[in-house]
């Protein structure tokens, strides 16, 4: 099937008269009552308006339209006749299709299929409301199905390239794709976008939903978005199946913070380091352990919770609320025991956060940040100078524990998560308190029997243990002088120039 055709079927479904295809602006549609809506979000090239005319031109115009620039024929669609004029402008190329109507009475038992089309903002836009909305699309299932068997993590797709999957954390193309073509491309990320998002995409070039991938058995957090060539996304596999605390390697002292009754605890780390993954294992073992309500809020839901020994509300940011300040402040009002703040971007939603853990509520969220002493600093300094002592004061009478972790790869092949874990006593409370935060370090360790762990220790323990290349932890690690101190210390006689232990 030409890819024009695709363009010319809205033409039919919507009630069009013409098509217009100007290089480098939107494809134009024209209504019969005079009026004309853009098609795409982005512009198309002068190549792809080539590319499209080129599919179409009957074999005997070719000649003409590659010499002269100019071709003028007839074209079938599903019953109905368009007469398409090609005309190279210089070398910028224009395509008109008019909609000249039926090459015979059709059937009514045939009706033509329409394309999607996307609801207005404030109406209705349920999955039975659009055709086709739960049905996914068949480029889609076999990216998607590629990306399971190889057991990658993220997969990428790029117009006018092959699509990539992570595996391990390398890239890597998916053998048997060509490279994806951008009309392509928006056909398939309409066909798997929830309404809301699709129409997000089209008014601000970039969406963010999860997508139930049944035939997998998992979930995937989607972004689209668009770049100089055309439209794109990603996608991150996230499993039905919640976390298992060992599998994950999870230490008794982060696994009984699911007990605690109040309090704000934070899972830090880079993009990518697993934190969705420790919060939700954390949530699950309260799920099972306590008789509470759960409330969660996160940009998309990503782990499904089912109600075990709690009642668990999850909420979508920009599908069930507004933003994460607002589904917090909400929050205060719906009875929650424990809440779960999928990011705390911003000043507004990180004071939010703070005041309800004080108020007598289990806050678990996560924060971008590389270390857990870091954190603290990070969240200080989020505010204007002259508020920063009471929220050290706030800190340290809430904040209950620091997650902070990391992916490595493993000898062998797969990831394993290093942990620094902080937990507050009340002598690192006091150092938060007045702002001493660069003696937390020697009070970390000085206090190990009580759960606390530095990145570099986790990093020599894996070293030791032979799960992780000494260069792999040196690339990984916040603090590289003090990390190749602590080889030095462990006996790890760990050479820099060679990026592995000396024999």
């Amino acid at each position: 099937m030409p890819q024009l055709d695709r363009l010319l079927s809205h033409v039919i479904a919507r009630g069009g008269t013409r098509l217009h295809l100007e290089a480098d602006r939107k494809p134009r549609l024209e209504l019969k009552n005079g009026e004309a809506m853009d098609l795409l979000p982005n512009p198309l090239p002068a190549l792809m308006v080539d590319v499209l005319a080129g599919e179409v031109v009957p074999g005997n115009l070719k000649a003409a339209w590659q010499k002269e620039g100019k071709a003028e024929f007839e074209h079938e669609l599903t019953g109905q006749i368009f007469r398409i004029r090609l005309d190279r402008k210089g070398e910028l190329p224009d395509l008109i299709a008019d909609l000249l109507g039926p090459t015979r009475p059709q059937p009514a038992a045939a009706p033509i299929p329409a394309p999607r089309v996307i609801p207005a903002p404030g109406t209705s836009g349920s999955p039975a409301s659009r055709p086709g909305a739960t049905h996914g699309h068949p480029l889609a299932e076999r990216l998607f199905s590629a990306l399971l068997a190889q057991q990658g993590s993220d997969l990428h797709c790029t117009s006018m390239e092959p699509p990539l999957v992570r595996v391990h954390g390398d890239m890597k193309e998916l053998e048997g794709f060509e490279p994806l073509e951008p009309a392509t491309m928006l056909e398939m990320m309409e066909a798997v976008a929830t309404p809301t998002a699709w129409h997000h995409f089209q008014e601000r070039h970039d969406a963010d939903f999860a997508y139930a991938y049944e035939a997998g058995n998992c979930r995937l957090r989607v972004n689209y978005f668009m770049d100089r060539v055309g439209p794109g996304l990603v996608c991150r596999v996230i499993p039905n199946q919640i976390p298992d605390p060992d599998k994950l390697g999870l230490p008794d002292p982060i696994r009984r913070l699911c007990d605690l009754s109040k309090g704000l605890v934070l899972v830090t780390g880079p993009t990518g380091s697993g934190k969705s993954t420790t919060l939700a294992a954390i949530i699950d073992l309260a799920n099972q352990k306590r008789h509470d309500h759960i409330l969660t809020i996160e940009d998309p839901i990503e782990f499904v919770h089912p109600r075990k020994g709690c009642l668990v509300n999850q909420r979508e940011v920009g599908t069930h609320t507004d933003s994460f300040k607002n589904g917090l402040r909400a929050a205060l009002r719906e009875d929650p025991d424990i809440v779960m703040v999928g990011e705390m971007r911003d000043l507004e939603t990180i004071a939010i956060a703070l005041e309800t853990a004080i108020t007598g509520h289990l806050v678990f969220g996560t924060l971008h940040t590389s270390s857990a002493i870091g954190t603290i600093d990070r969240i200080v300094d989020q505010f204007p100078a002259d508020r920063q002592q009471q929220i050290r004061v706030m800190l340290a009478d809430a904040l209950k524990c620091v997650v902070s972790q990391t992916l490595l790869k493993k000898i062998g092949g797969g990831r394993i998560a290093a942990l620094e874990t902080l937990f507050i006593s009340p002598a690192i409370a006091n150092l938060i308190r007045e702002g001493k935060n660069f003696q937390i370090t020697s009070a970390m360790q000085t206090g190990r029997s009580y759960g606390q762990k530095l990145m570099n220790d986790a990093l020599v323990e894996f070293i030791k243990d032979k799960k992780v290349e000494p260069l792999e932890a040196y690339l990984k690690c916040p603090d590289k002088e003090s990390f190749i101190a602590a080889c030095k210390r462990a006996g790890i006689p760990f050479d820099l120039r060679l990026g592995e232990v000396e024999s």
